[in-house]
């Protein structure tokens, strides 16, 4: 275990990259965000984290052990390289933690976003009181991470716990990964926006009164039009509750493990997304299943990644 004060931990979003410096005891004392930007490939994307660093590390250069980054994609945990991240065109095999290694001379390590948010949940949230968990992430796409006895199961390559890509169609909506029909082409954030505009003008709901005056359709505007009982918000909770839970119920038939923790974006829909999710798994899981299964929140909520990511550096023997 290091005995540093503070590491950087950095989540890359598809959206936006988020940095912090984060204590031992999981305190983020300073943080930034900047644009992803995407769109610019590889090289605009890696410019935007070092800008993310840049950002919080002037403060405190000296007493910084490491930098931790989830990144989302099949990541190597032993050479840090991401691979075909499914939310980041133009990238293929890149070698992130040597280049951010090199540019600001501190050790760095890469893992996978989710699986970042489950360690930082395992050490400093939802998960301390469960040794065993499935963590779902709600953002741009989804993400899980499997925690078995308190260590993260990474797979061969490194790539377990891709929930998102979890086939609830075998015919169904194309997903970026190359397939069809996964979870994340159904309730990632994009493509459940792309699937609501498509219909809610057809529909009698305050959300076409609100973006007539100029509201972005979002998560956010959904729940909040879901507070004010509006009908078609619910039926766009109740079916993404429905579909996200297809996926996790199968996951817990083939893993054993009955305590799902779900974070980001999308989880705040609310206390009716979990209870449309537990009550879905309940009608698909094994019997012998259904009296164990747990839906509980993320504690950690959009510091789940940062926090996670920080870990790489202080607790290295968790990660």
């Amino acid at each position: 275990m290091n005995n540093i004060d503070y590491a950087i931990g950095v989540d890359l979003g598809g959206t936006s990259v988020k940095a912090g410096i984060v204590n031992r005891e999981g305190e983020i004392v300073k943080k930034a965000s900047v644009d992803t930007k995407a769109y610019l490939g590889p090289e605009g994307v890696i410019n935007q984290i070092y800008t993310g660093i840049k950002a919080v590390l002037d403060d405190f250069e000296d007493e910084i052990g490491g930098i931790g980054i989830g990144s989302p994609g099949c990541v190597n945990a032993e050479d840090g390289c991401v691979e075909h991240p499914p939310n980041l065109p133009g990238w293929e095999r890149v070698y992130l933690a040597k280049l951010v290694e090199e540019k600001f001379s501190l050790p760095s390590y890469v893992e996978n976003d989710a699986n970042a948010a489950s360690i930082g949940e395992m050490i400093y949230g939802a998960g301390r009181e469960h040794p065993n968990f499935i963590m779902v992430t709600l953002g741009t796409g989804v993400g899980g991470g499997i925690v078995f006895n308190r260590k993260l199961f990474r797979g061969e390559t490194g790539a377990a716990g891709e929930l998102g890509h979890l086939s609830i169609d075998y015919n169904g909506n194309a997903c970026n990964c190359g397939s069809k029909g996964c979870v994340e082409a159904y309730v990632g954030n994009k493509y459940l926006i792309e699937q609501v505009k498509e219909v809610l003008t057809f529909q009698n709901s305050i959300l076409n009164d609100w973006m007539e005056d100029g509201e972005e359709l979002t998560p956010r505007l959904i729940s909040a039009a879901y507070s004010k009982d509006d009908v078609f918000a619910r039926e766009v909770i109740r079916h993404t509750g429905r579909n996200l839970a297809y996926g996790i119920a199968s996951a817990v038939n083939l893993l054993d493990i009955s305590t799902i923790i779900i974070g980001g974006g999308v989880s705040g829909f609310g206390p009716f997304l979990f209870e449309t999710i537990k009550k879905t798994m309940k009608e698909r899981v094994m019997k012998s299943f259904r009296d164990r299964i747990n839906v509980i929140p993320a504690a950690l909520k959009n510091e789940a990644g940062i926090k996670g990511a920080s870990a790489l550096v202080h607790y290295r023997e968790n990660a």
